[in-house]
Protein backbone atom coordinates (compact mmCIF):
# COMPACT_ATOMS: atom_id res chain seq x y z
CA UNK A 1 0.00 0.00 0.00
CA UNK A 2 1.11 3.68 -1.23
CA UNK A 3 -1.07 6.16 1.29
CA UNK A 4 -3.45 4.91 3.81
CA UNK A 5 -5.77 7.96 4.02
CA UNK A 6 -7.11 8.53 6.86
CA UNK A 7 -10.44 10.29 7.27
CA UNK A 8 -11.47 11.71 10.76
CA UNK A 9 -15.39 12.20 11.79
CA UNK A 10 -15.33 16.42 11.11
CA UNK A 11 -13.65 16.02 7.72
CA UNK A 12 -16.81 14.34 5.62
CA UNK A 13 -16.15 16.34 2.15
CA UNK A 14 -15.95 14.59 -1.33
CA UNK A 15 -13.45 17.68 -2.44
CA UNK A 16 -10.73 17.12 0.82
CA UNK A 17 -7.41 17.83 -0.03
CA UNK A 18 -6.87 14.39 1.31
CA UNK A 19 -7.84 12.83 -1.99
CA UNK A 20 -5.56 14.85 -3.92
CA UNK A 21 -3.92 12.34 -6.14
CA UNK A 22 -5.63 8.76 -4.91
CA UNK A 23 -5.05 5.94 -6.35
CA UNK A 24 -7.42 3.30 -6.04
CA UNK A 25 -5.01 0.47 -7.21
CA UNK A 26 -2.10 1.82 -4.34
CA UNK A 27 -4.30 3.98 -1.89
CA UNK A 28 -7.17 3.05 0.84
CA UNK A 29 -9.25 5.37 3.14
CA UNK A 30 -9.67 4.30 6.60
CA UNK A 31 -12.57 5.72 8.94
CA UNK A 32 -13.01 4.55 12.52
CA UNK A 33 -16.09 4.99 15.01
CA UNK A 34 -14.54 4.98 18.54
CA UNK A 35 -15.89 4.95 21.99
CA UNK A 36 -13.49 7.68 23.11
CA UNK A 37 -14.94 9.93 20.58
CA UNK A 38 -17.39 10.16 22.76
CA UNK A 39 -16.07 9.97 26.16
CA UNK A 40 -13.19 11.95 26.67
CA UNK A 41 -15.90 14.17 27.34
CA UNK A 42 -19.37 12.66 27.80
CA UNK A 43 -21.06 13.48 24.46
CA UNK A 44 -25.02 13.42 24.76
CA UNK A 45 -26.56 11.15 22.49
CA UNK A 46 -27.63 13.68 19.91
CA UNK A 47 -24.29 15.04 19.25
CA UNK A 48 -22.87 11.46 18.85
CA UNK A 49 -25.36 10.21 16.24
CA UNK A 50 -25.08 13.10 14.37
CA UNK A 51 -21.70 12.68 13.64
CA UNK A 52 -22.16 8.74 13.63
CA UNK A 53 -24.20 8.92 11.14
CA UNK A 54 -22.95 11.79 9.16
CA UNK A 55 -19.85 9.57 8.67
CA UNK A 56 -21.82 6.37 7.84
CA UNK A 57 -23.47 8.47 4.81
CA UNK A 58 -20.20 9.74 3.65
CA UNK A 59 -18.42 5.96 3.83
CA UNK A 60 -21.13 4.71 1.76
CA UNK A 61 -20.80 7.26 -0.74
CA UNK A 62 -16.92 6.51 -0.86
CA UNK A 63 -17.69 3.21 -1.45
CA UNK A 64 -20.38 4.04 -4.40
CA UNK A 65 -17.23 6.02 -6.26
CA UNK A 66 -14.94 3.66 -5.74
CA UNK A 67 -12.83 4.16 -3.20
CA UNK A 68 -11.15 1.10 -1.10
CA UNK A 69 -12.27 1.64 2.51
CA UNK A 70 -11.59 0.19 6.16
CA UNK A 71 -14.32 1.47 8.16
CA UNK A 72 -14.60 0.16 11.81
CA UNK A 73 -17.97 0.47 12.97
CA UNK A 74 -18.55 0.90 16.62
CA UNK A 75 -19.03 -2.33 18.81
CA UNK A 76 -17.29 -4.55 15.67
CA UNK A 77 -13.67 -4.10 16.93
CA UNK A 78 -11.95 -4.22 19.98
CA UNK A 79 -10.51 -0.44 19.84
CA UNK A 80 -11.14 2.57 21.96
CA UNK A 81 -9.17 5.26 20.74
CA UNK A 82 -8.44 6.47 17.33
CA UNK A 83 -5.12 6.25 18.26
CA UNK A 84 -5.03 2.34 19.18
CA UNK A 85 -7.75 1.41 16.18
CA UNK A 86 -4.78 3.33 13.54
CA UNK A 87 -1.93 1.57 14.81
CA UNK A 88 -3.66 -1.72 14.14
CA UNK A 89 -4.37 -1.11 10.70
CA UNK A 90 -1.03 0.53 10.76
CA UNK A 91 0.71 -2.58 11.72
CA UNK A 92 -1.95 -4.85 9.29
CA UNK A 93 -1.20 -2.48 5.83
CA UNK A 94 2.05 -1.37 6.20
CA UNK A 95 1.29 1.65 4.28
CA UNK A 96 4.39 4.10 3.14
CA UNK A 97 2.45 7.20 4.32
CA UNK A 98 -0.82 8.13 6.23
CA UNK A 99 -2.02 10.74 4.47
CA UNK A 100 -5.02 13.27 6.16
CA UNK A 101 -5.68 16.39 6.65
CA UNK A 102 -4.80 18.57 9.61
CA UNK A 103 -6.88 17.72 12.50
CA UNK A 104 -9.56 19.43 13.49
CA UNK A 105 -8.34 19.07 17.65
CA UNK A 106 -4.82 19.37 19.33
CA UNK A 107 -5.61 16.28 21.33
CA UNK A 108 -6.37 14.04 18.24
CA UNK A 109 -3.02 15.72 16.06
CA UNK A 110 -1.17 14.78 18.42
CA UNK A 111 -1.99 11.46 19.54
CA UNK A 112 -1.94 10.75 15.35
CA UNK A 113 1.44 11.72 15.31
CA UNK A 114 2.72 9.54 17.99
CA UNK A 115 0.90 6.43 16.48
CA UNK A 116 2.72 7.06 12.64
CA UNK A 117 6.13 8.06 14.55
CA UNK A 118 6.20 5.02 16.68
CA UNK A 119 5.18 2.90 13.79
CA UNK A 120 7.82 4.28 11.33
CA UNK A 121 5.68 5.36 8.88
CA UNK A 122 5.36 8.85 7.64
CA UNK A 123 2.49 11.59 8.13
CA UNK A 124 1.30 13.50 5.64
CA UNK A 125 -0.28 15.99 7.10
CA UNK A 126 -2.04 18.84 4.18
CA UNK A 127 -3.56 21.82 5.10
CA UNK A 128 -6.86 22.17 5.73
CA UNK A 129 -8.51 23.86 2.32
CA UNK A 130 -12.16 23.91 3.82
CA UNK A 131 -11.04 27.24 5.72
CA UNK A 132 -10.35 30.16 3.99
CA UNK A 133 -7.12 31.63 6.30
CA UNK A 134 -4.75 28.18 6.76
CA UNK A 135 -2.97 27.90 10.44
CA UNK A 136 0.51 29.69 8.96
CA UNK A 137 -1.69 32.72 7.52
CA UNK A 138 -2.81 33.34 11.14
CA UNK A 139 0.01 32.75 12.69
CA UNK A 140 1.68 35.63 10.45
CA UNK A 141 -0.72 37.70 11.54
CA UNK A 142 -0.64 36.82 14.85
CA UNK A 143 2.77 37.06 14.77
CA UNK A 144 4.54 39.39 17.76
CA UNK A 145 1.01 40.54 19.02
CA UNK A 146 -0.46 39.63 22.81
CA UNK A 147 -3.58 40.60 21.71
CA UNK A 148 -5.96 40.00 19.03
CA UNK A 149 -8.92 41.97 17.30
CA UNK A 150 -11.30 40.03 15.52
CA UNK A 151 -12.88 42.95 13.34
CA UNK A 152 -9.19 43.76 11.99
CA UNK A 153 -8.64 40.58 11.06
CA UNK A 154 -12.28 40.17 9.41
CA UNK A 155 -12.00 43.49 7.12
CA UNK A 156 -8.32 41.50 6.37
CA UNK A 157 -10.47 38.28 5.03
CA UNK A 158 -13.42 40.92 3.05
CA UNK A 159 -10.67 42.18 1.29
CA UNK A 160 -8.26 39.15 0.62
CA UNK A 161 -11.13 37.79 -0.23
CA UNK A 162 -12.95 40.00 -2.34
CA UNK A 163 -16.48 39.55 0.19
CA UNK A 164 -19.03 42.64 0.23
CA UNK A 165 -17.14 45.11 -1.20
CA UNK A 166 -17.86 47.75 -4.06
CA UNK A 167 -15.84 48.00 -7.80
CA UNK A 168 -13.34 50.41 -5.83
CA UNK A 169 -12.93 48.00 -3.01
CA UNK A 170 -14.79 49.77 0.04
CA UNK A 171 -17.18 47.40 1.78
CA UNK A 172 -21.03 48.22 0.29
CA UNK A 173 -23.24 50.00 1.70
CA UNK A 174 -20.49 52.04 3.08
CA UNK A 175 -19.68 50.29 6.25
CA UNK A 176 -17.60 47.47 7.42
CA UNK A 177 -19.72 46.34 10.04
CA UNK A 178 -23.70 47.00 11.31
CA UNK A 179 -23.65 45.12 14.20
CA UNK A 180 -25.56 47.97 15.85
CA UNK A 181 -28.35 47.36 13.55
CA UNK A 182 -28.59 43.55 14.39
CA UNK A 183 -29.57 43.39 18.46
CA UNK A 184 -33.13 43.92 18.02
CA UNK A 185 -35.73 42.14 20.32
CA UNK A 186 -39.45 40.92 19.31
CA UNK A 187 -41.32 43.15 21.66
CA UNK A 188 -44.24 42.11 23.80
CA UNK A 189 -46.18 40.33 21.20
CA UNK A 190 -42.93 38.10 20.00
CA UNK A 191 -41.82 36.85 16.78
CA UNK A 192 -45.07 35.98 15.36
CA UNK A 193 -45.63 33.12 12.44
CA UNK A 194 -42.13 31.49 11.73
CA UNK A 195 -40.87 30.09 8.92
CA UNK A 196 -40.45 26.43 9.69
CA UNK A 197 -36.66 24.68 8.89
CA UNK A 198 -36.51 21.73 6.63
CA UNK A 199 -36.87 18.54 8.30
CA UNK A 200 -34.66 15.47 7.74
CA UNK A 201 -36.45 12.69 9.01
CA UNK A 202 -33.66 9.64 10.14
CA UNK A 203 -33.12 7.33 6.88
CA UNK A 204 -32.26 3.63 7.31
CA UNK A 205 -28.68 4.05 8.28
CA UNK A 206 -30.03 7.24 10.77
CA UNK A 207 -32.18 4.72 12.82
CA UNK A 208 -29.12 1.96 12.62
CA UNK A 209 -26.94 4.77 14.78
CA UNK A 210 -30.02 6.00 16.97
CA UNK A 211 -30.13 2.31 18.15
CA UNK A 212 -26.75 1.61 18.74
CA UNK A 213 -26.20 4.93 20.25
CA UNK A 214 -28.97 4.15 22.84
CA UNK A 215 -26.73 0.52 23.27
CA UNK A 216 -23.53 1.34 23.98
CA UNK A 217 -24.41 5.59 25.95
CA UNK A 218 -27.91 4.57 27.26
CA UNK A 219 -26.61 6.02 30.28
CA UNK A 220 -25.49 9.90 28.35
CA UNK A 221 -27.07 12.92 28.63
CA UNK A 222 -30.12 14.23 26.47
CA UNK A 223 -31.95 12.23 24.09
CA UNK A 224 -31.47 11.90 20.28
CA UNK A 225 -35.77 10.56 19.53
CA UNK A 226 -36.10 13.48 17.71
CA UNK A 227 -32.91 13.41 15.32
CA UNK A 228 -33.52 15.96 12.80
CA UNK A 229 -30.56 17.40 11.64
CA UNK A 230 -28.68 17.34 7.76
CA UNK A 231 -26.17 14.32 7.62
CA UNK A 232 -25.32 14.40 3.73
CA UNK A 233 -24.32 17.07 1.72
CA UNK A 234 -27.41 16.68 -0.82
CA UNK A 235 -29.39 17.82 2.39
CA UNK A 236 -27.21 20.16 3.66
CA UNK A 237 -27.69 22.03 0.14
CA UNK A 238 -31.24 22.16 0.68
CA UNK A 239 -30.87 23.89 4.86
CA UNK A 240 -28.28 25.72 2.75
CA UNK A 241 -31.50 27.12 0.43
CA UNK A 242 -34.06 26.98 2.68
CA UNK A 243 -31.99 29.09 5.36
CA UNK A 244 -31.23 31.64 2.38
CA UNK A 245 -35.11 31.59 1.08
CA UNK A 246 -36.64 31.96 4.47
CA UNK A 247 -35.25 33.09 7.16
CA UNK A 248 -31.94 35.32 6.10
CA UNK A 249 -33.42 38.47 5.65
CA UNK A 250 -34.79 38.62 9.00
CA UNK A 251 -31.72 37.00 10.40
CA UNK A 252 -29.86 40.12 11.38
CA UNK A 253 -32.12 42.68 13.40
CA UNK A 254 -33.22 39.35 15.81
CA UNK A 255 -29.95 36.72 15.77
CA UNK A 256 -29.74 38.24 19.26
CA UNK A 257 -33.26 37.63 19.95
CA UNK A 258 -34.83 34.86 22.08
CA UNK A 259 -38.07 33.79 22.86
CA UNK A 260 -39.47 30.63 25.01
CA UNK A 261 -39.79 27.29 23.04
CA UNK A 262 -38.64 28.85 20.15
CA UNK A 263 -35.07 27.28 19.48
CA UNK A 264 -34.53 27.79 15.87
CA UNK A 265 -35.94 31.37 15.17
CA UNK A 266 -34.52 33.08 11.87
CA UNK A 267 -31.18 31.42 12.38
CA UNK A 268 -29.06 29.44 9.96
CA UNK A 269 -29.27 26.03 11.54
CA UNK A 270 -25.82 25.76 8.78
CA UNK A 271 -23.01 24.95 11.66
CA UNK A 272 -23.03 21.48 12.20
CA UNK A 273 -23.27 20.83 8.83
CA UNK A 274 -20.40 23.51 8.11
CA UNK A 275 -18.17 21.77 11.19
CA UNK A 276 -18.82 18.19 9.45
CA UNK A 277 -17.46 19.85 6.07
CA UNK A 278 -20.83 19.12 4.55
CA UNK A 279 -20.63 22.40 3.35
CA UNK A 280 -17.67 25.14 3.12
CA UNK A 281 -17.59 28.49 4.18
CA UNK A 282 -17.16 29.81 0.64
CA UNK A 283 -20.74 28.71 -0.53
CA UNK A 284 -22.29 29.50 2.36
CA UNK A 285 -20.91 33.41 1.73
CA UNK A 286 -21.88 33.67 -1.86
CA UNK A 287 -25.68 31.87 -0.94
CA UNK A 288 -25.99 35.02 1.18
CA UNK A 289 -24.30 37.41 -0.57
CA UNK A 290 -26.15 36.99 -3.76
CA UNK A 291 -29.34 36.96 -1.90
CA UNK A 292 -28.71 40.69 -1.56
CA UNK A 293 -27.59 41.53 -4.44
CA UNK A 294 -30.69 40.23 -6.17
CA UNK A 295 -32.52 42.45 -3.78
CA UNK A 296 -34.21 39.94 -1.45
CA UNK A 297 -31.46 40.38 2.03
CA UNK A 298 -31.02 44.01 3.48
CA UNK A 299 -27.44 44.47 4.05
CA UNK A 300 -27.38 44.53 7.69
CA UNK A 301 -29.07 40.72 7.94
CA UNK A 302 -26.10 39.51 4.97
CA UNK A 303 -22.98 41.04 6.86
CA UNK A 304 -24.12 40.02 10.01
CA UNK A 305 -24.15 36.56 8.65
CA UNK A 306 -20.74 36.88 6.62
CA UNK A 307 -18.75 38.05 9.71
CA UNK A 308 -19.91 35.50 11.58
CA UNK A 309 -18.44 32.88 9.27
CA UNK A 310 -15.61 34.89 7.39
CA UNK A 311 -15.06 37.10 10.69
CA UNK A 312 -15.59 35.03 13.59
CA UNK A 313 -15.47 31.11 12.36
CA UNK A 314 -12.11 31.79 10.72
CA UNK A 315 -10.59 33.67 13.73
CA UNK A 316 -11.72 31.04 16.39
CA UNK A 317 -9.71 28.55 14.36
CA UNK A 318 -6.59 30.72 13.71
CA UNK A 319 -6.80 31.54 17.86
CA UNK A 320 -7.39 27.98 18.53
CA UNK A 321 -3.82 26.57 16.97
CA UNK A 322 -2.21 29.72 18.35
CA UNK A 323 -3.03 28.89 21.69
CA UNK A 324 -2.89 25.60 22.08
CA UNK A 325 -2.12 23.87 24.30
CA UNK A 326 -2.12 26.64 27.10
CA UNK A 327 -5.82 27.65 25.79
CA UNK A 328 -6.90 24.46 27.41
CA UNK A 329 -5.62 25.12 30.67
CA UNK A 330 -6.63 29.06 31.02
CA UNK A 331 -7.77 30.20 34.28
CA UNK A 332 -6.96 33.99 34.02
CA UNK A 333 -9.76 34.96 36.26
CA UNK A 334 -9.08 31.78 38.93
CA UNK A 335 -12.58 30.64 38.89
CA UNK A 336 -12.80 26.99 40.64
CA UNK A 337 -16.17 26.43 41.37
CA UNK A 338 -18.13 23.09 40.17
CA UNK A 339 -20.56 22.83 37.36
CA UNK A 340 -24.00 23.08 38.73
CA UNK A 341 -25.70 19.10 37.93
CA UNK A 342 -28.84 21.26 36.29
CA UNK A 343 -26.71 21.91 33.35
CA UNK A 344 -26.54 18.46 32.28
CA UNK A 345 -30.47 17.72 33.20
CA UNK A 346 -32.33 20.93 32.44
CA UNK A 347 -33.58 20.59 35.99
CA UNK A 348 -33.36 24.55 36.81
CA UNK A 349 -35.88 26.53 38.36
CA UNK A 350 -34.28 29.59 36.48
CA UNK A 351 -36.65 29.93 33.39
CA UNK A 352 -33.89 31.54 31.05
CA UNK A 353 -31.14 28.16 32.04
CA UNK A 354 -34.09 25.72 31.78
CA UNK A 355 -35.18 26.97 28.82
CA UNK A 356 -31.64 27.06 26.88
CA UNK A 357 -30.65 23.67 28.98
CA UNK A 358 -33.58 22.00 28.27
CA UNK A 359 -34.00 23.09 24.14
CA UNK A 360 -29.65 21.93 24.06
CA UNK A 361 -30.53 18.45 25.55
CA UNK A 362 -33.48 17.95 23.23
CA UNK A 363 -32.21 19.51 19.73
CA UNK A 364 -28.27 19.39 20.46
CA UNK A 365 -28.88 23.12 19.60
CA UNK A 366 -28.81 26.48 20.83
CA UNK A 367 -28.12 30.28 18.92
CA UNK A 368 -25.24 32.03 19.78
CA UNK A 369 -26.65 34.60 22.61
CA UNK A 370 -28.59 31.74 24.38
CA UNK A 371 -24.56 30.16 25.03
CA UNK A 372 -22.70 33.03 25.35
CA UNK A 373 -25.10 35.57 27.71
CA UNK A 374 -27.48 32.60 29.22
CA UNK A 375 -25.35 29.71 29.62
CA UNK A 376 -22.00 30.90 29.77
CA UNK A 377 -22.86 34.09 30.96
CA UNK A 378 -24.33 32.57 34.06
CA UNK A 379 -20.77 29.99 34.12
CA UNK A 380 -18.61 33.06 34.13
CA UNK A 381 -19.96 34.95 36.85
CA UNK A 382 -20.90 32.15 39.10
CA UNK A 383 -17.23 31.91 38.86
CA UNK A 384 -17.42 27.77 37.57
CA UNK A 385 -13.86 26.29 36.49
CA UNK A 386 -13.16 26.52 33.08
CA UNK A 387 -12.42 22.78 31.91
CA UNK A 388 -15.53 21.65 33.59
CA UNK A 389 -17.46 24.15 31.39
CA UNK A 390 -15.31 23.74 28.20
CA UNK A 391 -16.15 19.85 28.49
CA UNK A 392 -20.10 20.77 28.86
CA UNK A 393 -20.18 22.87 25.75
CA UNK A 394 -18.13 20.21 23.87
CA UNK A 395 -20.56 17.20 24.75
CA UNK A 396 -23.91 18.80 24.24
CA UNK A 397 -23.75 20.33 20.99
CA UNK A 398 -23.74 18.95 17.16
CA UNK A 399 -21.52 22.00 15.86
CA UNK A 400 -19.33 21.44 18.61
CA UNK A 401 -15.72 20.89 17.37
CA UNK A 402 -12.95 22.14 19.63
CA UNK A 403 -10.94 24.19 17.22
CA UNK A 404 -14.39 26.52 17.71
CA UNK A 405 -16.13 25.69 20.62
CA UNK A 406 -12.79 25.81 23.19
CA UNK A 407 -12.23 29.49 22.30
CA UNK A 408 -15.56 30.32 22.44
CA UNK A 409 -15.98 29.09 25.40
CA UNK A 410 -13.04 29.55 27.60
CA UNK A 411 -11.80 33.14 25.80
CA UNK A 412 -14.73 34.50 25.00
CA UNK A 413 -17.71 33.37 27.44
CA UNK A 414 -15.11 32.29 30.24
CA UNK A 415 -13.37 35.82 29.68
CA UNK A 416 -10.62 32.47 30.91
CA UNK A 417 -7.58 33.80 28.33
CA UNK A 418 -7.87 37.49 29.41
CA UNK A 419 -7.88 40.14 26.77
CA UNK A 420 -6.11 38.13 24.56
CA UNK A 421 -8.63 38.34 21.48
CA UNK A 422 -11.57 39.31 23.35
CA UNK A 423 -12.28 43.27 24.62
CA UNK A 424 -14.53 42.51 27.80
CA UNK A 425 -15.71 39.48 29.74
CA UNK A 426 -19.30 39.27 28.34
CA UNK A 427 -21.28 39.16 31.91
CA UNK A 428 -24.88 40.78 32.64
CA UNK A 429 -27.81 40.84 34.91
CA UNK A 430 -31.60 39.51 34.45
CA UNK A 431 -32.08 43.02 32.73
CA UNK A 432 -30.76 42.01 29.92
CA UNK A 433 -32.23 38.62 29.45
CA UNK A 434 -35.56 40.64 29.82
CA UNK A 435 -34.64 42.99 27.40
CA UNK A 436 -34.14 40.58 24.92
CA UNK A 437 -36.25 37.76 25.36
CA UNK A 438 -39.51 37.07 27.35
CA UNK A 439 -37.88 34.33 29.57
CA UNK A 440 -38.66 36.55 33.28
CA UNK A 441 -42.13 36.32 32.06
CA UNK A 442 -44.02 33.91 34.75
CA UNK A 443 -40.11 33.26 36.42
CA UNK A 444 -40.15 32.38 40.18
CA UNK A 445 -37.28 35.26 40.32
CA UNK A 446 -37.27 39.03 39.40
CA UNK A 447 -34.94 40.34 37.32
CA UNK A 448 -34.27 43.43 38.86
CA UNK A 449 -34.11 41.44 42.80
CA UNK A 450 -30.60 41.67 43.55
CA UNK A 451 -30.35 40.23 46.93
CA UNK A 452 -32.66 38.33 49.57
CA UNK A 453 -35.66 36.19 48.83
CA UNK A 454 -36.87 36.14 44.99
CA UNK A 455 -33.49 37.41 43.85
CA UNK A 456 -32.69 36.39 40.68
CA UNK A 457 -29.58 34.86 40.58
CA UNK A 458 -28.40 36.13 36.82
CA UNK A 459 -28.34 39.81 38.81
CA UNK A 460 -27.08 38.49 41.82
CA UNK A 461 -24.13 37.00 40.06
CA UNK A 462 -23.77 39.47 37.53
CA UNK A 463 -23.16 42.10 40.97
CA UNK A 464 -21.17 39.72 42.57
CA UNK A 465 -18.34 38.96 40.01
CA UNK A 466 -18.31 42.69 39.47
CA UNK A 467 -17.42 43.11 43.23
CA UNK A 468 -15.07 40.15 43.15
CA UNK A 469 -13.05 41.72 40.05
CA UNK A 470 -13.47 45.58 40.47
CA UNK A 471 -10.17 46.37 39.69
CA UNK A 472 -10.03 44.52 36.62
CA UNK A 473 -12.90 45.82 35.35
CA UNK A 474 -12.19 49.14 36.35
CA UNK A 475 -9.40 48.96 34.29
CA UNK A 476 -10.86 48.20 30.60
CA UNK A 477 -12.58 51.11 29.22
CA UNK A 478 -15.56 48.82 27.95
CA UNK A 479 -15.93 47.97 31.91
CA UNK A 480 -15.64 50.88 33.77
CA UNK A 481 -19.69 51.59 33.73
CA UNK A 482 -20.20 48.64 35.63
CA UNK A 483 -18.07 49.44 38.39
CA UNK A 484 -19.10 52.76 38.40
CA UNK A 485 -22.45 51.61 38.88
CA UNK A 486 -21.73 49.30 41.55
CA UNK A 487 -19.94 51.95 43.21
CA UNK A 488 -23.12 53.71 43.75
CA UNK A 489 -24.38 50.87 46.12
CA UNK A 490 -24.35 51.28 50.00
CA UNK A 491 -22.05 49.26 52.21
CA UNK A 492 -24.95 47.40 53.08
CA UNK A 493 -26.25 46.81 49.56
CA UNK A 494 -22.85 45.19 48.79
CA UNK A 495 -23.06 42.72 51.76
CA UNK A 496 -26.43 41.62 51.19
CA UNK A 497 -25.45 40.89 47.47
CA UNK A 498 -22.73 38.64 48.58
CA UNK A 499 -24.52 37.26 51.26
CA UNK A 500 -27.49 36.41 48.43
CA UNK A 501 -24.27 34.84 46.09
CA UNK A 502 -22.52 32.71 48.43
CA UNK A 503 -25.73 31.27 49.56
CA UNK A 504 -26.72 30.09 45.78
CA UNK A 505 -23.32 28.86 45.61
CA UNK A 506 -23.71 26.50 48.31
CA UNK A 507 -26.96 25.36 47.03
CA UNK A 508 -26.99 25.51 43.07
CA UNK A 509 -29.65 22.50 43.46
CA UNK A 510 -31.89 24.91 44.78
CA UNK A 511 -31.79 27.64 42.06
Amino acid sequence: MRNLVVVLGDQLSASSVAFDGFDAARDRVWMAEVREESEHVPSTKMRTAIFLSAMRHFAEALVSRGFPLDYLKLGAHPFASIGAALADALSRHRPEAVVMVEAGEWRLEQAIATVCEEAGVRLASRDDLHFMASRAEFAEHAHGQRRLVMETFYRHMRVKHGVLLDDQGRPEGGQWNYDHDNRGAFGRTGPGMLPAPPSFPPDAITREVLDEVDAHFGDHYGSASGFDWPVTREQALVALADFVEHRLQDFGRFQDAMWADEPFLYHGLLSSSMNLRLLGPREVIDAAVAHWRAGRAPIEAVEGFVRQVLGWREFMRGVYWWRMPKLARANALKHHEDLPDWYWTGQVRMNCMRQAIGQTLRTGYAHHIQRLMVTGNFALTFGVEPSQVHAWYLSVYVDAVEWVELPNTVGMSLFADGARFVTKPYAAGGAYIRRMSNYCDGCRYQPGTRRGEGACPMTVMYWDFVARHARMLENNPRTVMMTRNLGRFSEEERAAIRRTADGMRAHPDLL
